[in-house]
C-alpha cells in the first residue's frame, strides 16, 4: 500500500454564507446532524488515510483542535496548520509542505459532501493511479459548469483541457474539490504563478499534470452524489439529502466513528467510548447499535 497523506482545506472566510460564517467556520456548520468537516474527513478514512493535517485560518484552527484534539481516538494522526491569507487551493501543498514530506497527498475541500455505493472502491483505485504516476481527479456532471473547474473530454474519454470557471465551458463535467497527487505536487505548486485573482490555482496545478500526460479523470456518473455546500441553498439541499438516506436507510452518512471501527482503526471498547459520550443524541445512539449489531 502507498504511503499517502490527507490534507483537509478549511479556510476562507465563507463570504458566499454569511451572516452565518462571520464568527464561525463555515466547515463547522452543521450538514444535518452532523459538522461539515466529518463529510471531508469521512472520505479520507474512505481512502485508509490516517495522517492527516487540517489546515484553517488563524481564527478558526482552534475550533478544529477542539472538535478532534490529535486523532488518535479515531485512531487516526490529525495536526493542524494555519493560512494566514487565502492564497488559493494549491497554497494547500506549500502550507502542508513538512506535513507532507516525500509522501504523495489527497486533498480534500472542507466543503465538499461526496456519497456512493462504490466510493471507497473509486478512492483505492486513485491512490493506486498515484502509486503508477498518474495524478487523479474527478468529473462530475452539473447543470451550471460555468460556476466550477470544467474538464473536456475526447470521444474515448481522454482528457483534452481543463478550465477555470468557463465562460463558454466544453463539457458540463465539473470538478469537484478532491485531488490526488504524487508528491511532485510541492513543486508543482511553487512553480505556478498567481492568476489574475492572485491566488494559486489547482487548476494550474492540474495542467501541469495534463500536459505532462500524467493527469487521469474517473468520471461520478449514476449513483455517486456531490454537493458543493459552499452556499446556503448547497447546504440545504446536502443537509435534506443526508437527513433522507439516514431515515430511510437506517444507516449513517459518513459517521467517522463508525468508518474507523469497520476499517480497523479504534476497537470495540473505543467505539464504545466514542458513543457514550454522545448517548443523548440519536448519533450517539446510532454508534452503540453498531456494537449490537
Amino acid at each position: 500500500m502507498i504511503s499517502m497523506k490527507g490534507i483537509i482545506l478549511a479556510g476562507g472566510a465563507g463570504t458566499r454564507l454569511y451572516p452565518n460564517t462571520i464568527a464561525v467556520s463555515k466547515q463547522l456548520l452543521p450538514i444535518y446532524d452532523k459538522p461539515l468537516v466529518y463529510y471531508p474527513l469521512s472520505t479520507l478514512l474512505l481512502a485508509e488515510i490516517r495522517d492527516i493535517l487540517i489546515i484553517s485560518t488563524p481564527r478558526d484552527i482552534a475550533g478544529y483542535q477542539q472538535l478532534f484534539g490529535d486523532g488518535s481516538q479515531l485512531g487516526l494522526n490529525i495536526q493542524y496548520a494555519v493560512q494566514e491569507h487565502p492564497r488559493g487551493l494549491a497554497d494547500a501543498f506549500l502550507v502542508g509542505e513538512q506535513f507532507i514530506g516525500e509522501d504523495s497527498v489527497c486533498l480534500a475541500l472542507g466543503d465538499n459532501v461526496f456519497y456512493g455505493n462504490t466510493f471507497s472502491e473509486t478512492l483505492g483505485r486513485a491512490k493506486r493511479r498515484v502509486e503508477k504516476g498518474s495524478a487523479t481527479v474527478f468529473g462530475y456532471p452539473v447543470k451550471n459548469p460555468r460556476e466550477f473547474g470544467v474538464v473536456e473530454f475526447d470521444e474515448n474519454g481522454k482528457v483534452l483541457s481543463i478550465e477555470e470557471k468557463p465562460e463558454k465551458p466544453k463539457s458540463n463535467f465539473a470538478i469537484p474539490g478532491l485531488y490526488f497527487y504524487d508528491n511532485n505536487v510541492i513543486e508543482i505548486a511553487k512553480s505556478i504563478q498567481p492568476s489574475a485573482r492572485g491566488e494559486l490555482e489547482i487548476t494550474a496545478v492540474n495542467q501541469v499534470y495534463l500536459d505532462a500526460g500524467k493527469l487521469h479523470v474517473t468520471t461520478m456518473r449514476r449513483g455517486m452524489t456531490w454537493f458543493d455546500t459552499g452556499t446556503p441553498k448547497g447546504m440545504h439541499k446536502a443537509s435534506g439529502f443526508v437527513k433522507t438516506v439516514q431515515e430511510l436507510q437506517g444507516f449513517y452518512i459518513s459517521c467517522i466513528e463508525e468508518i474507523a471501527w469497520r476499517k480497523g482503526f479504534i476497537s470495540d471498547q473505543q467505539l464504545k467510548q466514542l458513543g457514550e459520550k454522545l448517548q443523548q443524541t440519536d448519533y450517539g445512539k446510532y454508534i452503540l447499535s453498531l456494537l449490537e449489531d
